[in-house]
């Protein structure tokens, strides 16, 4: 049992930080941004069998909670971009219909056929949309998909030489070391 714990900000302080909150180099001070419990992680069971539940299993963060966005971190929309590539070269255009993957609520979709299916590929039902065989609909719900955030303010791409600190974060981050961690370095 692990207990979890995240970080927040409001964008009206991130705009005051002396580096962008969303550089991956850069260190948040827990006294400063105090964690927040989110609660327990419990790994109650393990894998029955580690190919089927670990090796196969596809993870996806571009596949979020509507309402939810995605930050303008570098490495976030790397992975966004990269993931679905890389599962598709390495578990086949099929991966969703591999058990751990698998939508538990049944989800429809037309991908058929091709490398690794497990599924009953479709039977004779047709593969494209629209269609009267009761396929899968779109979703029209108006969600809000503005960002919480001013992207503009908060760019990580942007190159400042003269006014960016590089070397207060890396003292903050060595001050905040053990004496042993400290001997390692």
């Amino acid at each position: 049992m692990v207990s979890l714990h995240y970080d927040a900000n409001e964008s009206v302080r991130a705009q005051k930080l002396p580096f962008s909150p969303f550089d991956a180099t850069k260190y948040w001070n827990t006294t400063e941004f105090p964690l927040l419990p989110v609660g327990k992680l419990v790994l109650n069971r393990n894998p029955h069998n580690y190919f089927n539940d670990v090796e196969q299993a596809a993870f996806c963060p571009t596949r979020m909670v509507p309402g939810i966005e995605p930050t303008p971190d570098r490495i976030l929309i790397a992975r966004m971009f990269a993931y679905r590539d890389a599962q598709i070269h390495r578990l086949g255009v099929n991966r969703e219909q591999i058990s751990v993957n698998r939508c538990p609520f049944g989800a429809k979709n037309y991908e058929r056929v091709g490398f690794m299916n497990v599924g009953s590929n479709g039977g004779n039902g047709p593969s494209y949309f629209p269609n009267t065989f009761h396929g899968p609909t779109n979703n029209n719900n108006d969600y809000n998909n503005e960002l919480p955030f001013d992207v503009d303010s908060l760019r990580v791409d942007r190159i400042d030489l003269k006014n960016e600190d590089n070397f207060s974060q890396c003292m903050l981050y060595l001050n905040s070391l053990s004496e042993r961690q400290t001997n390692i370095i």
